[in-house]
């Protein structure tokens, strides 16, 4: 049976797990939009961000430092994969790419998997954060919320960066045509390089906020990677908003479904995924071009 405080605590639930799908799926619409590239080793940025956040909190026993520690890295790995491998893959037949990338995933999840074994781990809330928070119609863990807060934030600078810096107004000529940024004497690979790290760092940093809700598997980041990839088709490939509006659709879809009946929280989601490419087959906020 359904009651009042469950539906509004699985909206909530909904609206955390949603705002991280949206963090996640920024980056990786953000690197398609900029490089062209559909990276299939963003579900293993996500896991690594995880595991890079548990092994700074195990070093340090901050989780301030944990996160910020956990995002750089990703931005280097980010910058380093774009460095190494993708940019030999640009002028390459999109299966390539594709290949590519997943290939790299495995190598990610392999390593991670040698380094920490197949057993879950897990990262505790930080003490301010432990807990439960009365909101008068509702009890609900404090650190969900405090995810939700740092979700927002973080969807909120990356908003700033891309609309409101120089590096954003170049990233997005860069979405809109690549060649034309060239030809305006701005080092594009040295762009393409800072918008993977980005990319990377997006769904690094999602790991980690995650940690303390979800044990660390390096298996974790498949499931992710699918769901992301909807949240971009829906939202529309390149369109920051609509994976940000995605992101939350998403959420919502499952937390909500998984109420009535888990097993069908997936089915929603692509059943959803697939009325929107029949009504708007470039997404909700995107382009005609870009379908």
């Amino acid at each position: 049976m359904i009651t009042w405080p469950n539906f509004v605590s699985q909206l909530f639930n909904g609206l955390a797990s949603g705002a991280l799908l949206a963090l996640i799926s920024s980056g990786l619409t953000i690197i398609y939009g900029t490089l062209g590239v559909l990276n299939l080793a963003h579900g293993a940025m996500f896991m690594l961000g995880g595991y890079a956040g548990y092994v700074a909190f195990q070093m340090t026993g901050s989780y301030v430092i944990a996160v910020v520690a956990g995002a750089l890295f990703l931005v280097v790995v980010g910058g380093l994969m774009e460095l190494v491998v993708i940019r030999r893959f640009y002028g390459r037949p999109p299966e390539d790419q594709l290949l590519v990338t997943f290939g790299v995933g495995i190598v990610i999840v392999e390593l991670i998997r040698l380094g920490f074994g197949s057993l879950s781990l897990s990262i505790r809330p930080p003490s301010w954060a432990a807990g439960v928070t009365s909101m008068g119609f509702l009890i609900y863990p404090t650190y969900r919320i405090v995810v939700l807060v740092i979700a927002a934030v973080a969807l909120g600078l990356l908003y700033l960066v891309l609309y409101r810096t120089r590096v954003g107004m170049i990233v997005r000529a860069g979405i809109e045509d690549s060649g034309m940024v060239d030809m305006l004497g701005i080092n594009v690979y040295r762009v393409f390089m800072l918008v993977f790290g980005i990319g990377a760092m997006a769904a690094g940093f999602a790991g980690i906020v995650n940690a303390p809700v979800v044990s660390l598997t390096p298996d974790m980041g498949d499931a992710i990677l699918v769901q992301t990839f909807v949240v971009v088709v829906i939202g529309g490939v390149g369109s920051f908003p609509g994976a940000v509006l995605g992101g939350l659709i998403a959420g919502e879809i499952l937390s909500l479904t998984s109420m009535v009946n888990p097993s069908y929280s997936e089915v929603m989601l692509f059943a959803v995924m697939t009325l929107v490419l029949i009504l708007r087959p470039q997404g909700l906020f995107g382009a005609r071009g870009r379908a």
